[in-house]
């Protein structure tokens, strides 16, 4: 197992995180989100992500609940083995509105510090080792953001800050401001990457780099798409069939971009590159995402304990030159699947 550093903090992690999002919906019941959890536990994973909005579709009545769940089994483990990342939710200010504190979401001091006492409490532990920014707010300036952020690291609460679905601009602009104000930076970006979705390589891997950022990749089986289980059956019930037939404007938004006729036909490519090479599907997307100099961690979901074993297989997989081209022939054929 080859640990690796989160930007320039002393976050050492293992190469695969393992993503909670399911906790408490598509994985219902406690007693197999545990079996998960132990079973990457058992495999070497050190990582484990999780946030207040989860689980995943967000409700009202639901969210905190996957911080519960992950609170009660990280008392079953050394808390000092466990790097632990959770996130406040993003500002109301966009077309999405988080179902936590009544719609009125903001990145600023009352609500960081109201949302990291509420993870806090159903996390059961006295610090966080990585504290994220969900999304950013484009109303509240960076600058309040990061001195509310700042204040958590000084009093100890949490130990690093990252931020999440950014921009170049965003996160440039960010790490500007703490360097000036001398305010606690953030070590991390969480952003979509997958064989699928390479728009991280246009801009952001070259703030990533330069500026010592490390990508944590969300969603390297696009959604589980690159699985190859839609392609398999069109009318296979998973999340972005329901989120097809949804009332709800961003989730078919979603679903499109993620389930349509490019991102299909490259899955298919995809999928013959893995037989090939007698690899498993989920095992190449997971490798190719975590085979870059800028990512730390790769974020894998899982809604039973048996998915995990063609995700774990991708640990310490390289990948060859001949199967990495062969995947960037299908992208230069196929551009930008995803938008």
């Amino acid at each position: 197992m080859t640990y690796r550093y989160i930007g320039k903090s002393g976050l050492r992690v293992s190469p695969i995180c393992m993503g909670t999002m399911t906790f408490g919906t598509q994985t219902p019941s406690q007693k197999e989100a545990f079996e998960i959890m132990d079973k990457a536990y058992e495999a070497g994973v050190n990582f484990y992500d999780t946030a207040e909005l989860y689980p995943v579709p967000p409700t009202a009545k639901l969210a905190g609940i996957t911080e519960e769940i992950v609170g009660k089994w990280l008392k079953t483990k050394p808390r000092e083995s466990i790097i632990l990342a959770t996130k406040v939710a993003g500002a109301a200010s966009g077309w999405y509105v988080p179902p936590v504190r009544h719609g009125l979401t903001a990145i600023d001091s009352f609500h960081i510090q109201r949302a990291v006492e509420g993870s806090l409490k159903r996390l059961k532990t006295d610090y966080i080792d990585l504290y994220q920014m969900h999304w950013p707010d484009t109303i509240v300036p960076i600058e309040e953001s990061l001195k509310a952020f700042d204040k958590l690291v000084q009093e100890g609460k949490v130990r690093y800050i990252g931020t999440s679905n950014d921009t170049a601009y965003g996160t440039t602009k960010a790490l500007m401001t703490s360097e000036a104000k001398g305010y606690a930076r953030f070590e991390s970006i969480q952003n979509n990457f997958s064989l699928l979705n390479r728009r991280f390589l246009d801009e952001l891997a070259a703030v990533a780099k330069k500026e010592q950022i490390s990508l944590l990749s969300y969603s390297p089986l696009a959604g589980g798409v690159l699985s190859g289980k839609y392609n398999q059956n069109a009318d296979m019930q998973g999340r972005f069939s329901e989120y097809l037939q949804s009332p709800n404007k961003r989730q078919r938004v979603m679903a499109q971009r993620f389930m349509n006729d490019k991102t299909l036909a490259s899955t298919q490519k995809y999928l013959k590159i893995a037989y090939d090479h007698e690899i498993h599907p989920v095992t190449l997307a997971i490798a190719w995402s975590k085979q870059f100099d800028f990512v730390a961690s790769t974020i894998i979901g899982a809604t039973n304990a048996v998915q995990l074993d063609a995700s774990l297989a991708a640990m310490d997989l390289v990948l060859s030159d001949e199967i990495l081209k062969a995947c960037d022939a299908v992208h230069q054929e196929i551009l930008y699947p995803m938008g």
